[in-house]
């Protein structure tokens, strides 16, 4: 059981299935208390095991992150894991001022509003955010406007909040996860040749990755085996941001 993560008492967000799934039952796995937080319709399956509290919350309605950081008042919170977001956007001329404030709002405003809750509580005994970003928010993606502006906007955020609170023991960082093998990106992998060529064929190591992968870097970077790691936007990519990189023939 790693000693980072012991009987710390954590928020993850987004967490009914994929990514914020496996980052919460990691996060069990290593002694972690967690509080997870999605929306009433999502099936929080972790409900049950030891070390868990679901709370069904919409992030994106006034007030939510308060009250999401209230319920964990029971304990002192140490880790803050802001997953939940909205992708599936398309190219700026398909997309309305409506669509561009609806990403703004969950993928940005909603994770900016629980730093600030979570960063009130853990002044004056410090704690760990890690920020789920992507690579479409360090890199520009063809056909993805809305959702790569929202991703560089959390990315920004995580280095701003790095430097603000650094001196208060708040340890601020973000994972930037590639194609990550779900059942939305598998069906849109199965209907776009070009997709699948970008993210896969693109990829040096020439493979989706695993949500469970993504969960490794956030255990870390949320541990003291990270401590003297803040104000990083981590790439995990299988090298798909690093190079511009397709297969040589035969």
């Amino acid at each position: 059981m790693a000693r980072g993560l012991r009987d710390k008492s954590a928020i993850v967000t987004g967490s009914s299935s994929g990514i914020g799934k496996a980052i919460a039952s990691l996060f069990l796995d290593q002694g972690a208390r967690v509080l997870g937080v999605d929306r009433a319709d999502a099936p929080l399956e972790l409900t049950g095991r030891t070390g868990f509290t679901a709370l069904a919350l919409d992030l994106a309605e006034s007030g939510a992150a308060e009250e999401a950081v209230s319920h964990a008042a029971a304990t002192d919170l140490d880790i803050l894991i802001n997953n939940a977001g909205i992708g599936d956007a398309r190219p700026i001329s398909e997309t309305s001022d409506d669509d561009l404030q609806r990403y703004l709002r969950v993928n940005v405003v909603a994770p900016f509003a629980l730093c600030r809750a979570a960063i009130a509580r853990m002044k004056g005994r410090g704690g760990a955010i890690v920020n789920v970003s992507s690579v479409f928010g360090l890199r520009g993606a063809a056909g993805s406007s809305a959702y790569s502006v929202s991703k560089a906007g959390l990315s920004g955020m995580t280095l701003q909040l790095a430097a603000e609170h650094g001196r208060d023991g708040i340890r601020v960082n973000a994972v930037a996860p590639g194609l990550i093998a779900t059942p939305l990106t598998e069906e849109r992998l199965n209907e776009n040749a070009w997709f699948r060529r970008m993210m896969i064929e693109g990829c040096p190591l020439g493979r989706p990755g695993r949500a469970e992968e993504i969960a490794e870097v956030c255990a870390f970077l949320a541990s003291d085996a990270a401590s003297f790691v803040s104000g990083v936007i981590m790439p995990v990519d299988g090298g798909w941001s690093s190079a511009k990189f397709l297969p040589k023939p035969g």
